[in-house]
């Protein structure tokens, strides 16, 4: 083992790698917990809580030779320290020797737990914490049996306070161990959480506006050592121990973020299992022990009760079997003339199973929706190779996002390249306008809005391109904003090329990654969807078009006008929406949450779900209402599971051969170790029972790869040019009912930003309403926000917070203000 030292814990011999936290490594390779409160493993020790107390010595040696001096029975003698040391802010050395089952390093922690319970409410059996209470449980093991304290001295503090809309603050619990306020502060960089007054009276406080305005404010909860922070929609909804805890993924980005739906059988969902929280899963390649708040409060739409529960007819309910019959019947009147789209929430057993019956009618047109991000071919070729993992990214190392809105695109990503940076990761953050990352990059670049294909082809010539090109370890994010389809494949093909001529491709922490939507981007393209076939689709419908789990009518502005050309629309999905109103069969379908599946995230990690919460009233997964379908055209029987699914793309597709269900499934020691009864550790996070998914080898892994050509369309020209942007929270259709339930106040009202020196010359200022016209689509209304920001000549439009859609690419668009 390269670069290891020996240490001694409670008089056993250790081998361990040299400068690592003393509680991690006694915790790791001793298998000793050494119990903590305000140290966590993902974060710097502070060494305030003093819990982590314990004898500590080290080895004597001779200083003039070197040698070990001996005591008199021939053993190591051991310079030991006067009084007892926190292990938590001690790194391991050669020789370092530490006690932690002594009398007086038990009587210190039972000092600590006396000492934090002096205030502390006696209200566990109606804490949310209660059982899974590091407090709790380190109470149970090291405090005292009996209390000194009295009552009268009890401090009475608030018990109800909003931090924000999303979290509550118990003062009276709370420990002062500043987890939250580290976190925030030290791992997302938003530095929202602060101590307010002093000694006893010490308190957490928001210092933002909105209060805790952060997309990982939950994360603060699972990391809570006590109960004092708890979550707006779990808050008295369930214990603990009633749950039963299902691993999943999170369906709402390329990240692809390991979660756990913990669900529970309830008297109001008809007996049925339902998501009662999501959690955090550990997996440190992808999302760590970390997700987005989004992640956590999305899932509402899973048991929404508009969902399309029945199959539909000409807008009557009908049977599956009457409801195949008549899709059937559609499908052979057009022969060979079949074409779909399929959106990035449907899992690769749905696509293949999509494809399948087309190439049975003799098909291949197969688009991806939205048509809004090219190159996911180059991502299998030069994407980031196996065993990637941006956490241990540092100084050396470099990464450029460019064209992407990361925190609002994918925001574990942005957390994880922030904390790259802040190992020494040299950031290069590019794009037509400034985003929040800005805030973390060493350099912040801007281009004009449709040129950066050409900035990214030229970035080779200037010193940060060469500064990027001499890194030890390379990876590009390349997005799409500001630019059309053709842009983004001029982009994406100039980011492959950089990486190829600087020989960052083809292994680990080195290659391309992109903010594909949703969370089966990569899954499309393996399956062979592509958004240029759906370009293709909307500028040459075919008689019949498939849709499935994409809300066209929502997305884009032009699709009534191309949906209207299309003889007989048959649609797969979770809600009613504008293309199933228009079409002959709408069939109904099962969210991520109510059946099995895999997705393939941005890293082409390919990751299993599992059947969690109860069905919504007739909905079928979609393989299986697709291969239903199928077997009425005389394609054969359906398949009896999504793993048989699964075992015959592992048959067919080039480099998917070992992801059969078991294979996804396997599971490895990770550090840090989290999950198990010390919660105190690590918190509340999951440990990974359910898989680590296997990472498909890109092609540069298998041979050499060359460099394309690079073609750059011409940015678009108008007197005013739309900008459509992504917001995080937003109101597409299946956030709806997050909105409703818990993420309402979180998610803005319609707006556009424009550049102050347009406004002036239009005469807006802000807070005027404004219509913003898209050739013969309806006008989009929103309030104006006036600001220096937005590039001249632009406004920038925010997707999916209006009911009009914005446009899917930069488009010339007319602005007025709406009087009155």
């Amino acid at each position: 083992m390269p670069n290891t030292v020996k240490i001694y814990i409670d008089d056993k011999e250790y081998e361990v790698p040299a400068g690592k936290n003393l509680v991690d490594v006694a915790k790791f390779y001793a298998d000793n917990d050494i119990p903590v409160f305000c140290y966590h493993p993902k974060m710097n020790p502070v060494g305030m809580c003093r819990m982590c107390l314990v004898e500590m010595g080290s080895i004597e040696k001779d200083r003039a030779t070197g040698e070990v001096v001996l005591d008199p029975a021939g053993k190591p003698k051991i310079r030991w320290f006067p009084k007892l040391q926190t292990a938590c802010t001690t790194t391991v050395s050669d020789g370092l020797v530490i006690r932690t089952g002594t009398s007086q390093v038990e009587e210190a922690r039972e000092n600590v737990v006396e000492f934090l319970l002096t205030s502390h409410p006696l209200d566990c059996p109606i804490c949310d914490k209660g059982g899974e209470c590091p407090l709790q449980n380190l109470t149970m093991a090291y405090g005292p049996g009996t209390s000194r304290m009295n009552f009268e001295d009890k401090i009475d503090l608030d018990k109800h306070v909003p931090l924000g809309d999303l979290i509550y603050l118990d003062e009276e619990r709370c420990i002062q161990c500043a987890r939250c306020i580290r976190f925030q502060d030290e791992v997302v960089g938003d530095p929202v959480l602060a101590f307010h007054e002093r000694g006893r009276s010490l308190q957490i406080i928001t210092v933002s506006e909105p209060g805790f305005d952060s997309y990982f404010s939950g994360n603060t909860t699972d990391i809570c050592p006590v109960g004092a922070l708890t979550t707006e929609d779990f808050r008295f909804g369930a214990r603990p121990w009633e749950l039963t805890n299902i691993p999943s993924i999170d369906p709402w980005d390329a990240a692809g973020s390991n979660i756990t739906l913990c669900v529970r059988l309830e008297r109001d969902f008809g007996g049925k299992a339902a998501i009662k929280r999501v959690m955090p899963r550990q997996n440190e390649l992808v999302n760590e022990i970390w997700i987005s708040d989004k992640a956590r409060w999305g899932h509402h739409f899973t048991r929404a009760e508009d969902r399309l529960q029945h199959p539909v007819v000409a807008g009557h309910n009908v049977t599956w079997p009457n409801a195949l019959t008549v899709a059937s019947d559609k499908i052979k009147a057009a022969g060979s003339d079949v074409a779909a789209i399929a959106g990035p929430q449907m899992s690769n057993e749905d696509l293949w199973s999509l494809r399948q019956l087309l190439a049975g009618v003799g098909s291949e047109r197969l688009g991806a929706w939205p048509p809004t991000h090219a190159g996911a071919d180059l991502l299998a070729q030069v994407g980031v190779g196996s065993g990637t993992n941006l956490g241990t990214l540092g100084k050396g190392d470099a990464v450029l996002v460019i064209g992407s809105d990361l925190e609002e695109e994918v925001p574990i990503w942005r957390l994880r390249v922030k904390r790259a940076h802040d190992h020494g990761a040299y950031l290069v953050v590019a794009n037509a306008r400034p985003t929040r990352l800005d805030q973390f990059g060493d350099e912040c670049m801007q281009y004009g809005v449709g040129e950066a294909a050409e900035f990214m082809a030229e970035l080779v010539k200037t010193p940060v391109g060469k500064q990027l090109a001499e890194a030890e370890n390379l990876v590009i994010i390349a997005g799409a904003e500001g630019m059309t389809l053709d842009g983004s494949r001029a982009l994406m093909q100039a980011a492959a090329n950089f990486l190829i001529s600087t020989g960052h491709v083809g292994k680990a922490n080195n290659g391309l990654l992109s903010t594909l939507p949703g969370a089966n981007g990569m899954g499309l393209h393996y399956m062979g969807f592509t958004p240029e076939t759906t370009l293709d689709i909307t500028q040459n419908p075919p008689k019949v078009l498939i849709i499935a789990q994409a809300d066209v009518m929502a997305d884009d502005p032009d699709a009534q006008e191309w949906l209207s050309r299309v003889e007989t629309i048959i649609t797969f999905g979770l809600f009613p929406d504008g293309a199933s109103e228009r079409a002959a069969v709408s069939l109904p379908i099962q969210s991520f949450a109510e059946r099995d599946g895999t997705f393939t995230n941005g890293e082409r990690r390919v990751q299993r779900f599992y059947t969690a919460q109860g069905p919504m009233g007739e909905a079928l997964p979609a393989w299986q209402a697709v291969q239903r379908l199928g077997a009425v055209l005389g394609q054969g029987q359906a398949k009896p599971s999504a793993a048989a699914v699964m075992l015959e793309i592992t048959q067919n597709v080039p480099g998917w051969e070992g992801c059969r269900f078991s294979q996804l499934a396997k599971v490895e020691k990770q550090f840090p170790d989290v999950g198990g009864h010390d919660l105190y550790y690590g918190g509340t996070a999951y440990k990974n029972f359910g898989g680590l998914g296997v990472q498909i080898a890109s092609a540069a892994e298998q041979g050499k790869v060359s460099e394309g050509k690079v073609t750059s369309p011409k940015a678009a020209k108008a007197k005013i040019l739309a900008l459509p942007v992504t917001r995080l929270y937003n109101r597409e259709r299946v956030l709806r009912a997050s909105e409703a339930d818990v993420l309402g106040p979180r998610i803005a009202q319609p707006f556009v930003e424009i550049n102050s020196a347009d406004a002036k010359k239009l005469g807006i200022k802000t807070g005027d309403t404004v219509d913003v016209k898209m050739g013969s689509a309806p006008a989009l209304r929103a309030r104006a926000h006036v600001d220096g920001i937005a590039p001249v000549g632009t406004v920038v439009v925010p997707r999916h917070l209006s009911d009009t859609a914005a446009p899917l690419a930069p488009a010339a668009v007319e602005i007025s203000k709406v009087e009155g």
